[in-house]
């Protein structure tokens, strides 16, 4: 479960936005983002709202006077990137290039943009670090679980059933070039929805500092990109939600810096079905949802693309192994872990800095 507050000053008002996410790019269910304004007036803010990649998408820019016509402008080019990343890389669109990828036989230099490629590259390399926890070829088991399109299935899927998926699943048959994608196998099905968010973030970040904005919040679903100030002069904070399957209430305020910061969490996103309980997040190796304590995980990276896949591959690890790995890695990580009927907390070293104070 993704719950970010984006924090201004003296917080005397409150602007709620709830927004309902689908499984057509993300794993989690529901997030909210709430703005937090103040008694303070705003000094040259604008914002872009709008839809993308079965989320919304919420861009504040601070210190950097538009005219209305520059910010439709600024505005219809955002939605024109994030189009085009719907076109390369969704599994919803059939004619998207990972879709006509995923649906064609065994093939060699399959042409896609540099930009799948890129995020195709990040994926492998995040996939050898994390000794395959993330592997973006887990489609076929995300919906055998009844995590992808398909309803929840109404019987447990059988060990044969998982045997078959599981000969179709492996990073090991994908290959990529800067401009081409390569599968040696048949129905090998390549799902980006664990990290193409947050290039997206990155892509509209990177569009914004071209125009030589130093001072934004990029909001694209749960995954934020960070720099400079907000309108009052202030850091960007923004504010972690306790692990909670009924409520909204906030763990920790961070001042994130120039930084992303994408949460992944499982407590929300579950089914029971005859008395068991079946988290989305997959383990590659066994193809069972993962068995383990741990229910959220907060990366701090300079890429949200990279944030966003060691969040879903340290959800799919558990806490021990997945923080041992962080550390190894000098990774900016927060966890929160279930212990007995309570809930703990552990970071690394490297994410204490950006803590701020409590909510209470």
């Amino acid at each position: 479960m993704l719950y970010f507050k984006i924090i201004n000053t003296k917080m005397q008002c409150i602007h709620s936005v709830h927004l309902k996410l689908t499984l057509q790019w993300i794993t989690a269910i529901t997030m909210s983002i709430l703005m937090l304004g103040c008694s303070e007036p705003q000094r040259t803010n604008s914002t872009f709202k709008g839809q993308t990649m079965g989320t919304f998408y919420d861009i504040k820019v601070a210190h950097f006077p538009l005219t209305t016509s520059k910010q439709s402008s600024i505005h219809a080019e955002i939605d024109r990137r994030l189009e085009q990343i719907n076109e390369q890389m969704s599994t919803y669109r059939p004619h998207s290039e990972l879709s006509r990828f995923n649906l064609s036989p065994a093939i060699n230099h399959f042409p896609v943009s540099k930009d799948t490629a890129k995020v195709v590259a990040e994926s492998i390399r995040i996939h050898e670090i994390t000794s395959g926890a993330f592997d973006i070829t887990l489609g076929p088991l995300v919906n055998l679980w009844g995590f992808g399109p398909a309803d929840v299935p109404q019987q447990k899927p059988t060990a044969k059933m998982i045997e078959t998926t599981l000969s179709r699943v492996g990073i090991q048959h994908l290959n990529y070039t800067k401009k081409t994608l390569s599968k040696n196998i048949d129905g090998l099905y390549v799902d980006l929805s664990g990290i193409a968010k947050g290039y997206g973030a990155d892509v509209i970040a990177e569009y914004l500092e071209s125009l030589g904005i130093k001072n934004y919040i990029v909001g694209l679903g749960g995954d934020l990109r960070a720099k400079g100030i907000n309108g009052n002069n202030l850091a960007w904070q923004i504010a972690i939600e306790k692990a909670s399957t009924s409520a909204h209430s906030v763990q920790h305020v961070i001042s994130v810096g120039t930084n992303a910061i994408v949460t992944s969490g499982s407590y929300r996103n579950y089914y029971d079905l005859n008395d068991e309980r079946f988290s989305h997040t997959i383990d590659p190796i066994t193809g069972l949802p993962a068995q383990h304590n741990l229910v959220s995980v907060t990366v701090i990276h300079p890429s949200a693309m990279t944030a966003d896949g060691f969040a879903t591959a340290f959800m799919a690890m558990g806490e021990e192994q997945a923080m041992a790995l962080a550390k190894q890695q000098g990774l900016a990580v927060y966890m929160i872990y279930k212990s007995g009927d309570s809930f703990q907390e552990m970071f690394t070293e490297e994410f204490a800095p950006f803590f701020q104070r409590d909510l209470q």
